[in-house]
Protein backbone atom coordinates (compact mmCIF):
# COMPACT_ATOMS: atom_id res chain seq x y z
CA UNK A 1 0.00 0.00 0.00
CA UNK A 2 1.17 3.49 -0.74
CA UNK A 3 -0.41 6.96 0.14
CA UNK A 4 0.03 10.17 -0.31
CA UNK A 5 -0.01 12.80 2.24
CA UNK A 6 -0.13 15.99 1.06
CA UNK A 7 1.12 19.20 3.33
CA UNK A 8 1.06 22.90 2.87
CA UNK A 9 3.35 23.56 6.29
CA UNK A 10 0.09 24.42 8.36
CA UNK A 11 -0.66 22.84 12.17
CA UNK A 12 -3.70 20.54 10.40
CA UNK A 13 -1.57 19.19 8.03
CA UNK A 14 0.69 18.45 10.23
CA UNK A 15 -1.41 16.57 12.13
CA UNK A 16 -2.18 14.42 9.42
CA UNK A 17 1.20 13.46 9.20
CA UNK A 18 1.26 12.77 13.00
CA UNK A 19 -1.80 10.31 11.60
CA UNK A 20 0.34 8.30 8.93
CA UNK A 21 2.93 8.09 11.37
CA UNK A 22 0.58 6.29 14.59
CA UNK A 23 -0.53 4.28 11.71
CA UNK A 24 2.97 2.92 10.64
CA UNK A 25 4.02 2.41 13.93
CA UNK A 26 0.79 0.33 14.89
CA UNK A 27 1.50 -1.90 12.14
CA UNK A 28 0.11 -0.64 8.73
CA UNK A 29 2.49 -2.01 5.93
CA UNK A 30 2.54 0.92 4.26
CA UNK A 31 5.01 3.54 1.99
CA UNK A 32 4.56 7.07 2.07
CA UNK A 33 4.69 9.94 -0.63
CA UNK A 34 4.63 13.31 1.12
CA UNK A 35 3.71 16.29 -1.18
CA UNK A 36 2.91 19.89 -1.30
CA UNK A 37 1.52 22.00 -3.91
CA UNK A 38 2.67 25.19 -4.68
CA UNK A 39 -0.01 27.66 -6.17
CA UNK A 40 -0.28 28.55 -9.98
CA UNK A 41 2.90 31.56 -10.79
CA UNK A 42 0.35 34.81 -11.39
CA UNK A 43 1.45 36.75 -14.88
CA UNK A 44 2.91 39.23 -12.57
CA UNK A 45 5.37 37.40 -11.34
CA UNK A 46 6.65 35.96 -14.35
CA UNK A 47 6.94 39.39 -15.70
CA UNK A 48 9.33 40.28 -12.67
CA UNK A 49 10.95 36.98 -12.57
CA UNK A 50 14.23 37.15 -14.92
CA UNK A 51 13.94 33.80 -16.44
CA UNK A 52 11.73 30.82 -16.09
CA UNK A 53 14.43 29.14 -13.66
CA UNK A 54 14.27 31.79 -11.28
CA UNK A 55 10.56 31.35 -11.18
CA UNK A 56 11.27 27.16 -10.33
CA UNK A 57 13.92 28.10 -7.63
CA UNK A 58 11.18 29.81 -5.94
CA UNK A 59 8.64 27.48 -6.14
CA UNK A 60 11.42 24.54 -5.29
CA UNK A 61 12.73 26.73 -2.16
CA UNK A 62 8.67 27.49 -1.00
CA UNK A 63 7.99 23.91 -1.42
CA UNK A 64 10.74 22.49 0.25
CA UNK A 65 9.63 24.69 3.49
CA UNK A 66 6.28 23.49 3.16
CA UNK A 67 7.70 19.99 3.62
CA UNK A 68 10.28 20.28 6.43
CA UNK A 69 8.33 19.95 9.26
CA UNK A 70 6.80 16.64 7.39
CA UNK A 71 9.65 15.29 6.33
CA UNK A 72 11.11 15.86 10.18
CA UNK A 73 8.28 13.28 11.53
CA UNK A 74 8.88 10.88 9.22
CA UNK A 75 12.86 10.74 9.70
CA UNK A 76 11.65 11.28 13.22
CA UNK A 77 10.24 7.42 13.19
CA UNK A 78 12.92 5.88 10.36
CA UNK A 79 9.78 6.32 7.73
CA UNK A 80 11.50 6.80 4.74
CA UNK A 81 9.30 8.84 2.47
CA UNK A 82 9.10 9.95 -1.12
CA UNK A 83 8.83 13.42 -1.82
CA UNK A 84 7.47 15.76 -4.57
CA UNK A 85 6.91 19.44 -5.09
CA UNK A 86 4.16 20.31 -7.43
CA UNK A 87 2.58 23.26 -8.79
CA UNK A 88 -1.17 24.23 -10.16
CA UNK A 89 -4.23 23.98 -8.63
CA UNK A 90 -3.83 22.08 -5.20
CA UNK A 91 -6.44 18.90 -5.68
CA UNK A 92 -6.46 18.67 -9.22
CA UNK A 93 -2.33 18.31 -8.88
CA UNK A 94 -2.98 16.26 -5.68
CA UNK A 95 -5.17 13.84 -7.69
CA UNK A 96 -2.41 13.55 -10.16
CA UNK A 97 0.04 12.92 -8.23
CA UNK A 98 -1.94 10.13 -6.68
CA UNK A 99 -2.17 8.24 -10.18
CA UNK A 100 1.36 9.36 -11.52
CA UNK A 101 2.90 7.52 -7.74
CA UNK A 102 0.46 4.65 -8.03
CA UNK A 103 -1.17 5.60 -4.25
CA UNK A 104 -3.42 3.91 -2.98
CA UNK A 105 -5.06 6.29 -0.40
CA UNK A 106 -4.82 9.79 0.97
CA UNK A 107 -4.20 11.01 4.38
CA UNK A 108 -4.69 14.80 4.49
CA UNK A 109 -5.23 17.36 6.97
CA UNK A 110 -9.44 19.21 7.42
CA UNK A 111 -7.96 22.48 7.45
CA UNK A 112 -4.55 24.03 6.22
CA UNK A 113 -3.69 27.74 5.14
CA UNK A 114 -5.82 29.90 3.37
CA UNK A 115 -9.42 29.85 5.62
CA UNK A 116 -10.61 32.88 3.00
CA UNK A 117 -10.20 30.98 0.07
CA UNK A 118 -11.60 27.52 1.89
CA UNK A 119 -14.73 29.55 2.64
CA UNK A 120 -15.21 31.12 -0.90
CA UNK A 121 -13.89 28.66 -3.16
CA UNK A 122 -14.12 25.42 -0.95
CA UNK A 123 -11.13 23.46 0.49
CA UNK A 124 -8.73 21.38 -1.14
CA UNK A 125 -9.87 18.48 1.32
CA UNK A 126 -12.73 18.31 0.19
CA UNK A 127 -12.72 18.76 -3.47
CA UNK A 128 -9.76 16.10 -3.11
CA UNK A 129 -12.39 14.00 -1.39
CA UNK A 130 -15.04 14.06 -3.70
CA UNK A 131 -11.99 13.69 -6.71
CA UNK A 132 -10.04 11.02 -5.68
CA UNK A 133 -10.73 7.73 -6.72
CA UNK A 134 -8.80 5.63 -4.19
CA UNK A 135 -9.79 6.02 -0.08
CA UNK A 136 -9.26 9.67 1.14
CA UNK A 137 -9.10 9.95 5.14
CA UNK A 138 -9.39 13.58 6.55
CA UNK A 139 -7.74 13.96 9.63
CA UNK A 140 -9.66 16.98 11.81
CA UNK A 141 -7.36 18.43 14.49
CA UNK A 142 -9.09 18.44 17.70
CA UNK A 143 -8.24 21.35 20.60
CA UNK A 144 -7.44 20.13 23.62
Amino acid sequence: MKILVPVDGSEAALHAVRHAVHLHRNGLQASFVLVTVQEPTYVYEMLLAPDAEALERVTGAVGALALEGALAMFVAAAISVEREIGSGDPAQTLIEMVGRHGCDAIIIGARGRGALRSALLGSVSQAVLHAAVVPVTIVKHVAT
